[in-house]
C-alpha cells in the first residue's frame, strides 16, 4: 500500500531535521517543500521546493497532509499563521515521532507536532498542536506544553511544569518541577527557571530567575 503524500511548509534548516525524522518515521512520502519565491526549485536532502504559500490552495486538492517545518526561535507568529492557513485549506496535520524518541502511551501529542531524535515525553505529559519537541528534550511526568511551542535541544521540563502557548524554551534549559510559564515566553539557552513566570517573560543573557 502506498504511503500518503506530505507537504513540508518551510524550507530552512529546521526542515532538514524534520526530513530526517520523517524518513525514519516512515509513514509518509514527502511530496515537496513550500518556501519563499527565491527558493523555488531549490533542493533539500533530495526534495524540491515546489511552491510558495500562494500555491497551497491548489496543492490541497491533491495532497492531504502538511506539516509546518519552519523553525521557531524569536517568535511563534509565522508558525501559527502557517498552521492556521493549512488547517483552513483542509490539510490534515500528522503527529510525527522519531523512532529513537520515547513517547509514553500515557502521554498525548497534538496535531502537527513533531518529536525529534532522542526526545522523551513521559507518562502523563501533554503536548499541544504545532509544537517542536526537539532533539534530546525531556518532558517529565505530567508536564503540559500548550500549542505552538518549541522545546529546544536538550531542554528539561521537570514534572508538573506548564508551558504557555507560543513559548520557546532554549537549548539546555531546565524548568523546575511545578513551575509554570505564561504565554509567549522566551527562555534563552542554558537558563534555569525556578519560579513561575508571567505571559511574555523574556530570559536574556546574564539573567537568571
Amino acid at each position: 500500500m502506498s504511503k500518503p503524500g506530505l507537504i513540508l511548509i518551510g524550507a530552512g534548516g529546521h526542515a532538514h531535521a524534520c526530513i530526517d525524522v520523517i524518513e525514519q518515521y516512515g509513514g509518509y512520502n514527502i511530496a515537496g517543500l513550500i518556501g519563499m519565491p527565491d527558493e523555488l526549485h531549490d533542493h533539500h536532502l533530495g526534495y524540491t521546493v515546489i511552491g510558495t504559500d500562494d500555491d497551497l490552495f491548489e496543492l490541497a486538492k491533491t495532497i492531504q497532509y502538511a506539516l509546518i517545518t519552519l523553525g521557531q526561535i524569536k517568535t511563534p507568529a509565522h508558525r501559527i499563521r502557517l498552521y492556521e492557513q493549512v488547517v483552513a485549506l483542509g490539510f490534515q496535520l500528522p503527529t510525527i515521532m522519531a523512532p529513537s524518541a520515547y513517547v509514553s502511551p500515557h502521554a498525548t501529542l497534538g496535531a502537527g507536532t513533531i518529536v525529534m531524535h532522542g526526545a522523551i515525553v513521559n507518562a502523563g505529559a501533554s503536548v499541544g498542536k504545532n509544537c517542536i519537541i526537539n532533539t534530546r528534550a525531556l518532558l517529565e511526568h505530567d508536564a503540559a506544553v500548550a500549542d505552538h511551542c518549541h522545546i529546544s535541544t536538550g531542554a528539561i521540563l521537570n514534572g508538573n511544569t506548564a508551558i504557555g502557548s507560543g513559548s520557546f524554551v532554549g537549548s539546555g534549559c531546565i524548568v523546575k518541577q511545578g513551575v509554570s510559564l505564561g504565554r509567549g515566553c522566551v527562555v534563552g539557552m542554558g537558563f534555569t527557571v525556578r519560579h513561575n513566570q508571567p505571559d511574555y517573560a523574556l530570559f536574556a543573557r546574564h539573567k537568571k530567575s
